[in-house]
């Protein structure tokens, strides 16, 4: 773990929105962390004591715990957000569970340092709020789209999102763990995944999956990824990835 410079915060599209004078504040606090993938942040009652902002393709995620120990993904958050104490006061104990979907690096901010910047910037406090009130939006979107529509639909929309975020069309993870995240069992998840293969969207490796045309994953996930893209558009305009075939055209 070393000393974040600020020429890395722009590698998180939320904190390179500031001005230049806001972000040596958060260089002044943050250091900056390699973590590796399925490294848990905080389990649910965890005393929360930073925040967590992905750098480059580093993605993070909320997981809720149901009664039969099922973790169901409710959020997946990369260089466009953070993830925990990014509006409390103090420490708070974790509801979620948080835990590293795609490793890399994550610049690490104490949430008293934070408080501190916060109060001294009302501009990093302001944004901090528009994030959160975005991620809240997020997460709506995430449980109408799991009471709404169609498992392959939303498949295809969490593959499009990682590959969005992480900028690879490879996920590390295994067919459990793809199944977990949706809410269904193996043997679903892996007739889902034959299904998506034998169309030529998807290929399979040792615990890992990978998208092979990603605009049409695209054409078959549900609008909810749009809805969600729409509201940042309006709240914090230019944060979220924009889609991984926009991202390499820019490039």
């Amino acid at each position: 773990m070393h000393k974040i410079v600020s020429s890395e915060l722009t590698q998180n599209r939320l904190i390179a929105t500031l001005r230049p004078q806001h972000q040596l504040l958060f260089a002044s606090i943050a250091t900056v962390t390699t973590l590796r993938t399925g490294q848990v942040l905080y389990e649910p009652g965890d005393n929360v004591t930073a925040a967590w902002f992905p750098l480059d393709s580093a993605v993070a995620s909320f997981h809720v715990i149901m009664e039969d120990g099922a973790a169901i993904e409710t959020a997946m958050i990369g260089k466009e957000g953070a993830i925990g104490g990014i509006v409390s006061q103090g420490n708070l104990a974790a509801y979620a569970r948080s835990c590293v979907m795609h490793g890399g690096r994550f610049a690490r901010v104490g949430v008293r340092d934070l408080d501190e910047i916060k109060q001294a910037a009302p501009a990093i406090r302001h944004l901090l709020a528009r994030y959160a009130d975005c991620l809240l939006a997020q997460i709506f979107q995430s449980v109408g789209c799991n009471a709404a529509h169609p498992l392959e639909q939303r498949a295809a929309r969490w593959l499009t999102c990682a590959v969005d975020r992480t900028g690879i069309d490879e996920i590390t993870m295994t067919q459990d763990q793809f199944g977990s995240i949706l809410g269904v069992g193996r043997s679903y998840a892996s007739r889902l995944i034959q299904r998506l293969k034998a169309q030529g969207l998807l290929e399979t490796r040792r615990a890992g999956l990978i998208v092979r045309d990603p605009q049409q994953l695209r054409a078959r996930a549900c609008g909810c990824e749009d809805l969600v893209r729409a509201h940042f558009e309006q709240v914090l305009a230019g944060v979220y990835p924009p889609p991984a075939e926009e991202a390499e055209e820019e490039a």
